[in-house]
This record gives structure tokens, C-alpha cells and sequence, in this order.
């Protein structure tokens, strides 16, 4: 019984632990509003190592359009200004010598439907993790049937497995009505 309990257990922290990789991910998809965290996924190097630009600088948003970077050092504003326009995100940044803005273009409809569909696609990665979570559990259930343990309660573990993952599934779903409405909100 404790071993049925033991795959339970990692099967929930698996699936948490998916759950909050999507919401960091859905983090990074700009939704026409300044958000530091979009600046996540960009590094520099500072003293021979690649470095997030949070750790090398203060990130700001003053207003709902400006992200502001000031470096502690100033000799980091131009490779964080060339780290910025190197990144994926198609971002302008301004630098006046003492701090890196970032103003944000609002985004048209056409934008904004590819964000829902980037959104789209990291939710489905994450159900995708999840189900794979419960397949998981489930071959190591199985295998317990193997040693012993009586097939009903197996049955019984992966009937709760099963609601765990359909849990997890409809909280990502959740995480993606919320983003989809953020993009789609002028």
C-alpha cells in the first residue's frame, strides 16, 4: 500500500511541478503589456558567465507600455541593449547612457491571435507532460500487480491517478483562458 501512495504522491508533485513551468512560460508571452518577465528567457554575459539581465540590473515598468532596465553597472548597457535586439522577442530597446527603455508597440489582431496560439501551444505541452505523467504512474502501477499487490487496488490508484491528471489538465486549461483574455483585452 505505502508504494501505491508513494507513486501517487510523485504522480501530484510531477504534475505541479508541469502546472507551474506552464504558468512561467505563459509568463513570457507579452499580452501588450509591460511584464519584466518577458525578459526571462534573455541572458548576458557578465564576468565570464551567462547571466538573466535581473541579476546584472533592476527591471522596471513605470507606465503599461515602458519596461525599464537600469544596469548596476554601466558598462552592461550595451551588451544588454545588443542582448535585447538579438533576442526572439522583437523588442527596440532605447539606451540614453543611464538606463535601457523599452517602449512596447500595441499589438494588432493579427499579433494578438499568434500570442493565443503561442499560449495555445504551451498549454498543450503541458497536458501533453501530464498524460505522460500518468502514463508513467500507471506502468509502475502495473508492475506492482507483478509483486503482489492485489489488481482492484491497482485499479482503485489508477482511477485516482486519473482524476489527478484530469485536475492538472483543466487547471492548465484555466491558465489559458486567463492568458487568452489577457491578450485579446485592448
Amino acid at each position: 500500500m505505502d508504494e501505491i501512495a508513494l507513486y501517487l504522491e510523485e504522480a501530484k508533485e510531477s504534475m505541479e511541478k508541469t502546472l507551474q513551468h506552464t504558468k512561467i512560460e505563459l509568463s513570457k508571452i507579452r499580452a501588450g503589456k509591460a511584464n519584466p518577465a518577458i525578459l526571462d528567457g534573455i541572458k548576458v554575459e557578465y564576468y565570464g558567465s551567462m547571466t538573466p539581465i535581473s541579476q546584472v540590473a533592476s527591471i522596471t515598468t513605470p507606465d503599461v507600455r515602458t519596461i525599464v532596465i537600469k544596469p548596476w553597472e554601466k558598462n552592461m548597457i550595451p551588451i544588454i541593449e545588443k542582448a535585447i535586439k538579438e533576442s526572439e522577442l522583437r523588442l527596440n530597446p532605447q539606451n540614453d547612457g543611464e538606463v535601457i527603455r523599452i517602449i512596447l508597440p500595441p499589438l494588432t489582431e493579427d499579433r494578438r491571435r499568434d500570442l493565443v496560439k503561442q499560449a495555445k501551444g504551451e498549454c498543450e505541452q503541458g497536458k501533453v507532460a501530464v498524460r505522460n505523467i500518468r502514463k508513467e504512474t500507471n506502468e509502475g502501477l502495473r508492475k506492482l500487480i507483478k509483486e503482489g499487490v492485489a489488481e482492484d487496488v491497482v485499479k482503485a490508484a489508477e482511477e485516482k491517478v486519473q482524476k489527478l491528471t484530469d485536475t492538472y489538465v483543466a487547471k492548465i486549461d484555466e491558465l489559458l483562458a486567463v492568458k487568452e483574455k489577457d491578450i485579446m483585452t485592448i
